[in-house]
C-alpha cells in the first residue's frame, strides 16, 4: 500500500553539501518529489512538523551481521547491507532472495552475496544468479580470501557483472588465532597477536589484483595507518577501491582492552592509538568512504568467556549515528559529510536510488536532533543482545522520527 503524499516542515535539510538549512521536504509515490526552502504542502498531504529538527536521509548501513529491525529503527537506519555469513552462508540464489524479503516493508535488507561456496575460499559462487536473486554486492565474510588466484578470479567476473567486492583486509597467515594487535597492550595481558601489517598485506594484494582487473574493491574496515596510505594512494592513481570503518576504530584504542573487556573484542582487534588518530585523518580527507555498525548483537554465550575465546563483533546500530556525530562537534567533518559517510556513499556502492535528499530519490527520512543527550545502556539497548563497548558512555544526536518510503515507521 502507497501512503499518501507526504510534506515535513519547520525543519533543516541536510543537503549533499554546505550547513543545513531551514526548508521542508515532500514525498509522494515513495520518492521525494520536492525539496529546498520553498516546498509546501500540498491539498491532501500528510504533514509533519520537524520543530527544528535535522531533515536527514536515513543510514544506510553497509555490513551487518543480524537483521534486528528496532535496532536499526532506534540508530536512524532505513537500508542494510547483510554479510553472508550466515547460518547457512548467503551462497545460493533462494537464500539471497529470502533475505531480501526479510525486512520489507519497514527495512530494507540488502543481501551481500558469499563470494566462494560455504566462505571457504575456493570456490567461487554463482554470482550472476545470486545478482538475479537480489544481492547488491560480493563479500569475502569475516575471512581474507588466502589464494591470490581465486580472488583474482572473483575480481574480474565482479567486473565484468558490475558488483562491488567487499573484502575483509587481514592476512589470515599472519594473523592465525590472533585476538589483538601486537604491542604493549597485548604483551601486558599475554593475549595471542598479531603485527597490524597483516591488514597493510592483504590491503596491498587487493589493491594490486582491484588495479588487474579492473573491479571495485571496498575495503569493509580499514583501521591503520599503513593500510590507510596505501588506500589514500591508490585512489590518486584511480584505482577502484573504496574504504570503511566502524566507530570502534575512531573512538577506542588498543588501551580499552585492560580488564579483559570481551565487549571490546573486534575484528579487526583495536588499535594502538596512533592508528585511531590516523582513521580519524582518513575520515576528514575522504580516504574512507563509509562508516558503518558493524552491527553483530552476540549474547553472554559468545562475550562472557575469557578474552581470547570470546566471539568478536559489538551492537552497533543504535550508537552509529551519535558517535558519528562526535567528529562533527569536535570539528573533524561537516553535517553534510557525515551523512555522506553514513548514507550516500554506502547507498552509491549498493547501487540504490537513496542516502541524499533530493528529487527522485526513495523517500527514506530521518528526522534527528543531533544534540539530544542519552546515555548509552547495555541492559536497554533494543538489539537483540546489548554487546556494546560503549555502555554507559554518555553520547549527543538522537532519531525523533523515520520514514520508510514515505510511510512514518512506528
Amino acid at each position: 500500500m502507497i501512503p499518501c503524499p507526504l510534506t515535513i516542515t519547520g525543519g533543516r535539510l541536510v543537503l549533499p553539501s554546505g550547513a543545513p538549512v531551514p526548508g521542508a521536504v515532500r514525498c509522494a509515490d515513495g520518492h521525494i518529489v520536492a525539496v529546498g526552502a520553498d516546498v509546501v504542502p500540498q491539498n491532501g498531504d500528510q504533514v509533519v512538523d520537524a520543530k527544528g529538527a535535522l531533515i536527514a536521509p536515513g543510514l544506510v548501513d553497509l555490513g551487518v551481521f543480524s537483521v534486528d529491525k528496532p535496532a536499526f529503527h532506534f540508530g536512524g537506519i532505513t537500508r542494510a547491507a547483510l554479510m553472508p555469513d550466515q547460518g547457512p552462508p548467503l551462497d545460493h540464489p533462494a537464500r539471497v532472495r529470502f533475505a531480501a524479503q526479510s525486512g520489507k516493508p519497514d527495512m530494507w535488507v540488502h543481501p551481500l552475496a558469499a563470494a566462494t561456496l560455504g566462505l571457504e575460499g575456493t570456490h567461487l559462487a554463482e554470482l550472476a544468479l545470486m545478482r538475479d536473486a537480489g544481492a547488491r554486492a560480493v563479500a569475502t565474510g569475516r575471512q581474507w580470501i588466502g589464494d591470490s588466484g581465486v580472488m583474482l578470479r572473483l575480481l574480474s567476473y565482479c567486473a565484468m557483472l558490475g558488483l562491488v567486492v567487499v573484502t575483509h583486509a587481514e592476512d589470515a597467515g599472519i594473523t592465525g588465532s590472533a585476538v589483538a594487535t601486537a604491542g604493549e597492550m597485548a604483551t601486558r595481558l599475554g593475549l595471542p597477536s598479531a603485527p597490524a601489517e597483516a591488514e597493510a598485506l592483504a590491503v596491498a594484494r587487493d589493491i594490486a589484483l582491484a588495479e588487474l582487473s579492473g573491479a571495485h574493491v571496498h575495503f569493509r574496515q580499514v583501521t591503520t595507518a599503513r593500510a590507510l596510505d596505501l588506500v589514500r594512494a591508490a585512489k590518486a592513481k584511480g584505482i577502484r577501491v573504496t574504504a570503511g570503518v566502524t566507530p570502534a576504530h575512531f573512538m577506542l584504542s588498543d588501551l580499552e582492552l585492560a580488564d579483559f573487556r570481551t565487549f571490546c573484542r573486534m575484528s579487526p582487534p583495536l588499535r594502538p592509538d596512533a592508528d585511531r588518530k590516523a582513521v580519524i585523518a582518513a575520515i576528514a580527507d575522504g580516504t574512507i568512504d563509509v562508516i558503518s555498525s558493524g552491527h553483530d548483537p552476540r549474547g553472554p554465550e559468545d562475550k562472557r568467556l575469557p578474552f581470547a575465546d570470546a566471539e568478536p563483533g559489538m551492537a552497533g546500530a543504535e550508537t552509529l549515528l551519535p558517535l558519528t556525530l562526535t567528529l562533527v562537534r569536535d570539528g573533524h567533518i561537516d553535517m553534510a559529510r557525515a551523512f555522506a559517510l553514513l548514507a550516500a556513499n554506502p547507498a552509491k556502492l549498493l547501487g540504490v536510488a537513496a542516502g541524499r535528499l533530493e528529487t527522485g530519490a526513495e523517500a527514506d527520512i530521518a528526522l534527528v536532533d543531533p544534540e539530544r543527550p542519552w546515555i548509552v545502556k547495555t541492559d536497554k539497548m533494543a538489539a537483540s543482545a546489548g554487546n556494546t563497548p560503549f555502555d554507559r558512555r554518555p553520547v549527543e544526536g538522537r532519531v525523533l522520527g523515520l520514514f520508510k518510503g514515505g510511510a512514518r515507521i512506528d
